[in-house]
């Protein structure tokens, strides 16, 4: 394998994950200190949303047709690093959206173009594992913005996280550079062996027809519909309380921190023990993780009780972080079109994590924070049922035994 490449990629991930989401939780606490309303807030979150779906499916079949894997790369973070400067200048309700916007999009590039590069430089059967890498760089790199952001908001204002973010784009476009465009086996970037030509593949529709894509295709649109609102409802509902004890900087950065520090352990965990449980257990048990973690949110309202809350966070994106590109590589392997059904995946996953701020938004500002974590679980449930059913069903119709184990 391409050791400088991988190690270059590495860093990659460690950088780019404070640059992909933009200002991430921090968006809210921004937004709130302008005298933003938690409703329009979560319309804002999910506007950049909404517009990332726009590009998904493109951007999986972008990355399995060009050669240009690490130029795009470096456009997507430029991209994201001006839109998200122009909110520090411009408070407008349209330019917020149109910063969203382009962050949406951009970030909707970036995650099957570093999926593919994984693909391409280690191979089939090294995937697992340096995805399980990759994983930990991303989840290492988030803990330390997070770290550097929360000092930083505390001695200079929320005006800090812009600095720290333009940093991390400088060096996550260094890392990009380091990686050898040769290293990249375009062929294996997606799905396909030497031996295999790039014409004989079959046509897009076959891959929306694989019934174990669209069952992973729909659990995981609901997960993320019940998940990703609620780390910004928690800071949200932190600096809505004006006689919080912490101040809402410092908490959207300590949710950041405790949630990655269990992270980085699990992605490793399940690189190392996906061949032994199978991607569909590691996927199975990250599913059971989200209704207790919304159920904790919904019934305690203590600052603290955060801590578990992002513990379970860490727990279930760090497995599902290695085991759905895994399991996905797996059932398209030789299809020709393995980052497209990635891509696929980051569409029915964007689709839930773009409806959610929204919801749990509107529900938040109509009732309370409790109702809206408490419906963010139930989601959560039937997200847990429809794996259980519906993987139930694929071992029945031609899933590939190396994906279950």
């Amino acid at each position: 394998m391409p050791l400088r490449s991988l190690q270059a990629l590495c860093l990659v991930n460690f950088f780019m994950a404070d640059v992909r989401d933009g200002l991430g939780p921090f968006l809210g606490i921004f937004l709130t200190e302008r005298h933003w309303n938690a409703g329009d807030i979560g319309w804002v979150m999910t506007a950049g949303g909404l517009a990332g779906l726009v590009a998904t499916l493109p951007a999986g079949l972008a990355t399995d047709a060009t050669r240009h894997k690490r130029s795009l790369l470096l456009i997507g973070s430029l991209l994201i690093t001006l839109s998200t400067l122009l909110l520090w200048y411009f408070h407008q309700g349209w330019i917020v959206v149109l910063s969203q916007i382009v962050t949406g999009l951009s970030a909707a590039l970036i995650a099957p173009m570093l999926t593919g590069i994984t693909l391409g430089l280690a191979g089939p059967q090294g995937f697992s594992h340096q995805m399980g890498r990759n994983e930990a760089f991303n989840h290492g790199g988030n803990m330390t913005a997070a770290i550097i952001a929360g000092a930083s908001v505390w001695l200079w204002g929320t005006g800090a996280v812009f600095v720290l973010m333009t940093t991390m784009a400088l060096c996550a476009g260094a890392a990009v550079l380091a990686i050898r465009h040769n290293d990249i086996d375009n062929l294996a970037a997606r799905g396909l062996s030497g031996s295999e030509s790039a014409s004989n593949v079959p046509r897009l529709y076959q891959i929306a027809r694989n019934p174990a894509v669209i069952i992973t295709g729909v659990t995981l649109l609901l997960f993320h519909l019940g998940n990703a609102a609620l780390l910004p409802m928690l800071s949200l509902r932190v600096a809505a309380a004006h006689n919080a004890a912490i101040s809402p900087g410092l908490y959207a950065a300590a949710t950041v921190v405790i949630s990655q520090c269990v992270m980085i352990p699990m992605a490793l965990y399940a690189a190392r023990h996906a061949p032994r449980f199978g991607y569909p257990v590691l996927i199975t048990a990250a599913l059971l993780v989200l209704p207790l973690r919304a159920l904790i949110a919904s019934a305690f309202d203590g600052a603290y009780f955060m801590i578990p809350v992002q513990i379970l966070d860490g727990v279930a994106a760090g497995l599902l972080g290695v085991a759905v590109p895994g399991y996905i590589v797996k059932v398209l392997e030789g299809s020709g079109h393995t980052n497209a059904g990635q891509g696929f995946i980051m569409l029915m996953q964007g689709v839930g994590a773009a409806m959610s701020p929204a919801l749990a938004g509107n529900i938040a500002a109509a009732y309370s924070y409790r109702s809206a974590f408490a419906v963010l679980g139930a989601i959560a449930l039937a997200a847990l049922i429809t794996w259980w059913i519906g993987s139930r069903y694929s071992e029945k119709n031609g899933v590939p035994r190396s994906a279950r184990s």
